[in-house]
């Protein structure tokens, strides 16, 4: 049997780890709140044959295979959101999740004010089921960098800035 003692000094400890916690969260990017963007016009593709993501000479049966994401998302405020990062549910033909134990899809950087484009790069599991299902499509982001930035680009990787900028139509 546990004394009052015992089991308050096991509580303040629990209470005092989960304030140091908010604490170091809340402090580690001053002024920074999370910031919803709202997601449309989706379209989930196949990358083009001569995209260097699709590296069709790895294709196998215990590979992957490559599709694009796109979309548009809106910054309705009057700041640009930072280290934005998008979000899907995406189902095979059998309903099952294509992305296991995730839902976060990608990282498209900073948005500014207005309406901006944006395209991912996504490796699918090889055999997957087609035709695929989206649902749940949504933007985060923050008011402030919590990224280190290195360059004028960094918030997009290279393949991504190279996708983006091919249109599969």
């Amino acid at each position: 049997m546990q004394t009052r003692r015992s089991v308050s000094s096991r509580i303040a400890s629990a209470l005092a780890g989960l304030a140091l916690t908010v604490v170091v969260i809340l402090g580690a990017v001053p002024g920074a709140f999370a910031a919803g963007l709202t997601v449309h016009d989706v379209s989930l593709d196949p990358c083009p044959s001569e995209d260097v993501g699709a590296q069709p000479q790895l294709k196998r049966p215990s590979g992957a295979s490559c599709f694009v994401l796109r979309g548009s998302v809106d910054n309705p405020g009057r700041k640009t959101v930072f280290d934005t990062d998008v979000f899907a549910q995406i189902l095979d033909a059998s309903g099952e999740p294509v992305l296991q134990n995730r839902s976060r899809v990608g990282s498209i950087g900073d948005v500014e004010q207005g309406t901006s484009t944006f395209a991912l790069r996504l490796a699918v599991p090889a055999g997957t089921p087609g035709p695929f299902t989206f649902s749940n499509v949504k933007a985060r982001g923050f008011s402030a960098p919590v990224r280190t930035r290195a360059g004028e680009f960094d918030d997009i990787l290279p393949l991504e800035q190279a996708v983006a900028e091919t249109d599969l139509s």
